[in-house]
């Protein structure tokens, strides 16, 4: 079975572990940081090791960190990479992570390495795949009755568990008001992505409209 090591902070990352545990048969290990943490680490291996994390965590097939650290992150990815990790995912985006870094660590280890803003855009990697494919790009499929969404079945929904809690409410919606209120009910989800940009909730509130919408289109071929 694959195990996902995901490194927690505080109150990131246990929507990830909460998902993961309702919505797949995927093995989890969870590993917190302290949620407080300085705003520079001058040795980040050794303040990774201080930490005494839960080494199992390290062990996993695939990882997702939210220390949202750019020099944890770093300490966080080298171990994983010793480990033999073959996966990590990195929310947050650029402004939580080194770049240039973690792209070194790829490179000289094998390991992929993925930074997303918001993780329902999570590439099909082979390396990440046993995860991608149950959390990422939601995918639906979706039935109606007399112009109405009658079910929503979720075949990959958000990590953060958006896409199920938007497949309950749009049951009784009329079908072609659907995929709009998909987008509404993504952005009234308290999902932590990043608001009041372009991109963030408003991105991922679009791509389950369009989700959405290619359910229904679907649909329609069918009958």
């Amino acid at each position: 079975m694959t195990t996902i090591g995901v490194i927690t902070r505080g109150k990131y990352g246990m929507r990830l572990v909460e998902t993961l545990l309702a919505r797949t048969d995927l093995k989890v290990v969870r590993a917190p940081v302290p949620e407080k943490l300085p705003s520079f680490i001058d040795e980040p291996g050794e303040f990774l090791e201080e930490l005494a994390l839960d080494n199992t965590v390290f062990e996993s097939d695939i990882m997702i960190s939210y220390s949202l650290h750019p020099d944890l992150t770093a300490a966080i990815a080298h171990k994983a990479a010793l480990k033999g990790v073959k996966g990590l995912i990195i929310p947050g985006g650029a402004s939580k992570a080194p770049l240039r870094e973690l792209d070194q660590i790829s490179q000289k280890y094998g390991i992929y390495i993925e930074v997303e803003d918001i993780c329902c855009t999570l590439s099909d990697n082979p390396a990440i795949r046993e995860f991608s494919s149950r959390l990422s790009r939601p995918v639906l499929e979706i039935d109606t009755l007399d112009g109405r969404v009658s079910d929503v079945r979720v075949l990959c929904g958000a990590p953060c568990g958006s896409t199920w809690r938007m497949a309950e409410e749009l049951v009784g919606t009329k079908t072609e008001e659907a995929p709009a209120r998909a987008g509404l009910l993504i952005q009234q989800y308290p999902c932590r992505a990043v608001r009041g940009t372009l991109g963030g909730i408003h991105r991922s509130a679009e791509i389950h409209k369009n989700a959405v919408e290619k359910a229904l289109g679907s649909k329609e071929k069918r009958a």
